[in-house]
């Protein structure tokens, strides 16, 4: 008992140094108090020019809306379902273009694709100017009243597309050493070209040198190529087809696994990042 009472008992000095700290205590405490309580400005400091903000958020809704109504013109021939969509097309409509399409047929007008998809003729007034046909096509549907009416029409010599030599191909203006090799070897992987529009295809061709080709060059004599099974061929061999990379013949064959043998090509378009702009032409060369 006694050594617990010890413990409390201090001398004089000890006593001082006890007191000293228990006032630096209630001083920093008191000190803390003061700065908590004390009322911060929160006043801004910034002033926000309102007639500038309001030109700036003018400026930049109007930038959006002239990039949403941003078009470009197009061949209607190998429109997408998206875009198809965009421009408020049916999907009744479109796959009456397809089948067209399908039975390798093109239309040449505007009129000719309102007769084949049956749209209204408000729809076609506003899509119509967005239509941009080649101008071999449009051309040829005056050739016969041009050669009634003109004796000194030049007759141009055409030649099959599929028998074209590099030499050939590089009389034609735009098409040089490097563009005639590339139409070669996109040719010979292909097997041939089936159908004149498949030369739009080949990377770096524009379409005025495309449509000057085609001018010269023609498919005359279709070659006949080996069609691919896409109900029995592996992802090697239907890989193999310019059109079809690894990636979108592991899908088709991925889906083929999941959902049983296609009954029908156009069920290629359920595969995922099918070209459906190309759906026509890649048929050509597919069987089931």
């Amino acid at each position: 008992m006694n050594n617990f009472k010890s413990h409390f008992k201090f001398n004089k000095q000890e006593r001082s140094g006890i007191f000293f700290l228990l006032l630096i205590i209630v001083v920093l405490q008191g000190v803390h108090l003061f700065i908590k309580a004390k009322p911060y400005d929160t006043e801004s400091k910034i002033a926000v020019n309102t007639l500038v903000q309001s030109k700036l958020d003018s400026l930049k809704k109007s930038a959006l809306q002239k990039e949403e109504l941003k078009t470009f013109s197009f061949n209607p021939n190998y429109i997408s379902d998206y875009k198809g969509y965009t421009l408020g097309i049916s999907p009744e409509a479109l796959d009456r273009l397809f089948a067209f399409r399908e039975q390798g047929k093109f239309v040449n007008s505007a009129e000719e694709f309102q007769q084949v998809t049956k749209i209204s003729d408000s729809l076609l007034k506003v899509i119509a100017p967005l239509f941009k046909f080649p101008k071999w096509k449009q051309k040829a549907k005056y050739a016969s009243s041009y050669s009634n009416n003109s004796t000194k029409k030049k007759t141009i010599q055409v030649a099959d597309i599929n028998s074209a030599t590099e030499e050939d191909l590089k009389t034609i203006s735009g098409i040089g050493e490097k563009l005639s090799s590339r139409i070669i070897k996109f040719r010979d992987r292909l097997g041939g070209f089936l159908e004149d529009e498949q030369l739009y295809d080949v990377y770096g061709l524009d379409v005025e040198v495309v449509e000057r080709a085609l001018n010269k060059f023609k498919v005359l004599n279709p070659p006949k190529v080996e069609k691919i099974n896409i109900n029995k061929a592996s992802v090697e061999e239907m890989s193999r087809l310019v059109y079809i990379n690894r990636k979108l013949a592991q899908e088709i064959v991925k889906h083929r696994e999941m959902h049983g043998r296609y009954k029908s090509l156009d069920e290629l378009k359920h595969v995922p990042t099918f070209p459906l702009d190309r759906i026509a032409r890649i048929k050509l060369y597919l069987t089931l």
